[in-house]
């Protein structure tokens, strides 16, 4: 299991903080991250539960009502099944490149890029042969505002008990569809305009930290739509394009057994969001503030 929370850190480390355009929406304004799904041919609920990947322990914090609603689901849903052999595999490869970083820039480029890594406590020469995504795993880090020793996976503390619970685990997508995904919407270039915004991006992780503990789904939407972080493509090839595929996934999940799927908050709202997708096939779906 240690094993196994580690690789885990660093594939929830590889996926930026994912921003959305605000759009209207029929759903429920309640302030919750926890929603009920029922009708449309359901013989029991499910759950979707939006997360924060990443939290300091002095943030971390499961609601009963999250921890209420994994105990009565029969399958536990990740976006990628960590307990897969083959998925940690493709994990394992994710962060490495054939063409290294050094060989993509002119010498003028490779010494202001140098320059930038510095903030980050690393340089050139260190990450000369990793891929983009682990460039960006740099941002995320230096945006989670305590040391990596306190650092708690909200996703991984849920699969624990999930596998203590014995609840089948799933996943949406395979460590190939998202990298493929991640490389569609973050080349080289746009990760590197990422790292020069560093101090951007930690003052808006505190700010989304807050909206999180405080279960304010709307702020927390807000948030997320800042285009400093996202262009259109980005958003389609991060959140819209996955969305429709995992909302394609889920009906067979939720037909014969109650599912609980966890997936980072962003996704659950907009236009294109998980839970008014959902809506759109017919199911119920509703905030839930206690269980």
């Amino acid at each position: 299991m240690k094993n196994l929370v580690k690789i885990g850190f660093a594939a929830l480390l590889s996926v930026s903080m994912i921003t959305t355009k605000a759009q209207n929406t029929n759903t429920n304004n309640e302030n919750s991250l926890l929603w009920e799904v029922s009708g449309n041919g359901l013989s029991k609920p499910s759950y979707i539960t939006g997360t924060f990947h990443i939290l300091c322990s002095k943030d971390f914090e499961i609601k009963p009502k999250v921890l209420k609603a994994l105990e009565k689901s029969d399958n536990f849903v990740m976006e990628i099944n960590y307990t897969d052999p083959t998925e940690i595999m493709s994990l394992q490869k994710m962060f490495k490149t054939d063409k290294k970083i050094s060989e993509q820039h002119s010498p003028e480029e490779a010494k202001e890029l140098n320059t930038i890594l510095a903030n980050y406590g690393t340089d050139l020469k260190s990450i000369d042969s990793s891929s983009p995504q682990a460039l960006y795993a740099l941002l995320s880090t230096k945006a989670i505002p305590c040391s990596q020793s306190e650092v708690k996976l909200y996703e991984m503390e849920l699969l624990q008990k999930a596998i203590k619970d014995k609840k089948n685990i799933k996943g949406l997508e395979k460590v190939e569809e998202q990298m493929r995904s991640i490389n569609e919407a973050y080349d080289l270039k746009s990760t590197i305009a990422q790292l020069k915004m560093g101090k951007e991006y930690e003052i808006l992780f505190r700010q989304m930290i807050e909206a999180f503990k405080n279960e304010n789904a709307q702020s927390l939407y807000s948030l997320f739509k800042d285009e400093r972080f996202m262009n259109a493509q980005q958003e389609k090839a991060m959140l819209t394009n996955r969305n429709q595929n995992w909302v394609k996934t889920m009906p067979e999940m939720m037909k014969k057994e109650s599912s609980f799927f966890a997936v980072g908050g962003s996704h659950l709202m907009g236009e294109n969001g998980i839970i008014p997708l959902l809506q759109s096939k017919g199911y119920t779906v509703k905030p839930v503030s206690s269980l």
